[in-house]
């Protein structure tokens, strides 16, 4: 009798990430459910006190965490862990917000974290590149969803490379997109850079306007980057 749930957990370096981003594409469909329990990628190695929420981390999260979307329909749940730390008292590194006495910032994990959970859709759309899920080739990883509450297709791509990319998304499935679309990007070209208390949005959210030209989607990718689309069907 399988049970209902199983509750992982990974502690492991930003390489593990990346190679598990597809962990649970051939998962068995009618088995047990997955809860990520907790998860947060480490920079040095499990309970090391050099752990830090670095860029490097964040990004190798955002790539697994395409994987969990991908998947959803077995991946049931996921939460990052530990939550809060303070700058001065804390037990484990790393953690996704930090504090002192009166202040409080968001690690660029957290914004990862966040990225995710306001892009999130009702239902999971196929996204491939040669009749593969996107998964680590040409340093790029990647879902898509369809958000039936706003008639909305969001799309995040996560580029590893230190190379800029230049793609063109082709959408199959619909009649037409807006031509106006929004973009957002988190990214940093220092993979060791943190968010701090004195600089708590070195490493943050950007926004802005994308043109759609028919059904294409022509996107130049930013090194070391996480690049979130949201584009309503018409």
């Amino acid at each position: 009798m399988n049970a209902d749930i199983i509750d992982e957990h990974y502690y492991r370096r930003p390489e593990w990430f990346l190679q598990n981003a597809n962990r649970y594409d051939s998962f068995p469909r009618s088995g047990s459910k997955i809860f990520g329990g907790e998860y947060a990628s480490q920079s040095d190695k499990t309970v090391s006190i050099n752990n830090k929420n670095n860029w490097q981390t964040a990004l190798a999260e955002a790539a697994f965490m395409t994987g969990l979307e991908r998947n959803a329909d077995v991946v049931v749940m996921a939460s990052y862990a530990p939550l809060f730390a303070h700058v001065d008292g804390w037990q484990w590194t790393p953690d996704l917000i930090w504090v002192d006495n009166l202040t409080a910032f968001g690690t660029p994990n957290y914004y990862v974290q966040k990225l995710f959970s306001v892009n999130k859709g009702t239902d999971v759309v196929p996204l491939s590149a040669g009749g593969k899920s996107i998964t680590g080739a040409d340093s790029l990883y990647a879902s898509a969803v369809l958000d039936k509450k706003t008639n909305e297709l969001v799309i995040k791509l996560v580029n590893v490379s230190g190379m800029a990319q230049v793609k063109e998304i082709q959408i199959e499935g619909i009649k037409k997109l807006d031509m106006k679309a929004m973009l957002t990007v988190l990214k940093s070209a220092d993979m060791e850079k943190v968010n701090t208390i004195n600089d708590p949005l070195a490493i943050s959210p950007v926004e802005q306007p994308l043109t759609i030209k028919g059904k294409k989607i022509s996107l130049n990718l930013e090194p070391y980057s996480l690049t979130v689309i949201r584009a309503r069907i018409l």
